[in-house]
């Protein structure tokens, strides 16, 4: 169900007393596929609250708090809903208010004590999940569940923590900070070299991700995290060993299987069989992946070379399957890119 945007509209917020129940609302109104969240009275502290919430886990959610209520609920120009105890059955006006909500947006009204007659008569729809006392943090799931139909439980977050769902125990994976990648580097071992050309590399990743709509988040981390295996080793199985490091550091997957098929074009399993690596496929599959691997070709160390440049030494080697592989894979990325990768 598209939106424009939906809003929700706290009032009567008491930070001395309201706290803990408005931080509840906030959290609710994030995963429930709200935009952003309007308070009445001027709260840093929740502010700060949240927005490390979102830093943390990812999404686009706004806070803003000390906003003058009246004129926000006037001058909103879509469906405005007032969450009462005392309105219409939500399973009767959904439909209508879900239907009205796609062009002009939706803002949804949340009291934190007795809501004055303003917000029942400024309100396009007065609405209740039940018409016995409820939570508002409640109340408010269960709307915006009806709303979206349960499909804002599919929506995923991008951000630093990210919860792999187990039967059992806790399993978080962290998408690193830049900083948080050089220290894992060092960490590791990795000399001077090794962080000059993996920030080298990141540089051209970067910029192919931005021409060809690449999740440049991923590739920045991924390119930077690339060669990590080479400080156990500088053989042709670093990127299965860059993975394992990563995999023990409890990365996101997806940085993971960045590193592991970053080699060359990658490499099909039964040739990784004959190199002595382990039975698993080292090709590349998502963009992200193929960004990584091409920006990886194009240097020697931290000094960029041409596609001819990277052909020519594999084939000087022996290595025509790879080098094909690699032309290939330039190929591909510089159609999607509209101009060659290597004069970018």
């Amino acid at each position: 169900m598209p939106l424009t945007r939906i809003t929700v509209l706290r009032i009567n917020h008491r930070p001395f007393r309201d706290k803990r129940i408005t931080t509840h609302v906030a959290l609710t109104a994030r995963a429930f596929g709200a935009s952003e969240i309007l308070i009445d009275s001027e709260d840093s502290e929740l502010e700060e609250t949240i927005n490390k919430v979102s830093a943390n886990f990812g999404g686009v959610f706004s806070i803003k708090t000390g906003i003058k209520w009246k004129s926000s609920l006037e001058k909103f120009q879509g469906t405005k809903v007032h969450l009462t105890m005392y309105g219409l059955p939500v399973s009767g006006v959904i439909d209508e208010i879900r239907t009205k909500s796609k062009s002009g947006g939706l803002m949804i009204v949340v009291g934190a004590s007795k809501v004055p007659p303003e917000v029942y008569d400024g309100s396009s729809y007065n609405v209740s999940v039940t018409n016995q006392p409820i939570s508002e943090v409640s109340a408010l799931a269960i709307f915006l569940d009806r709303l979206f139909n349960g499909t804002e439980l599919a929506k995923t977050f991008q951000g630093r923590l990210n919860i792999k769902p187990a039967a059992r125990g806790k399993n978080v994976r962290i998408l690193p900070t830049e900083k948080e990648c050089l220290r894992l580097l060092a960490d590791h071992g990795a000399d001077e070299k090794l962080i000059r050309h993996s920030e080298a590399v990141r540089t051209l990743a970067v910029k192919i991700a931005s021409l060809c709509g690449a999740d440049e988040i991923l590739v920045s981390i991924g390119a930077l995290l690339h060669d990590i295996g080479k400080t156990k080793t500088d053989g042709i199985s670093h990127a299965f060993e860059g993975s394992q490091i990563l995999e023990d550091e409890n990365l996101d997957e997806r940085i993971i299987k960045i590193v592991l098929r970053h080699t060359g074009a990658g490499i099909p399993k039964l040739e990784a069989i004959s190199l002595g690596l382990p039975e698993v496929d080292f090709l590349p599959d998502t963009l992200e992946e193929k960004i990584v691997a091409q920006a990886d070709n194009l240097f020697a160390g931290n000094r960029r070379i041409t596609l001819a440049e990277c052909v020519q030494n594999y084939r000087g080697k022996g290595l025509d399957l790879p080098a094909d592989r690699i032309m290939k894979l330039h190929t591909l990325l510089s159609d999607l890119c509209k101009v060659d990768i290597d004069l970018i």
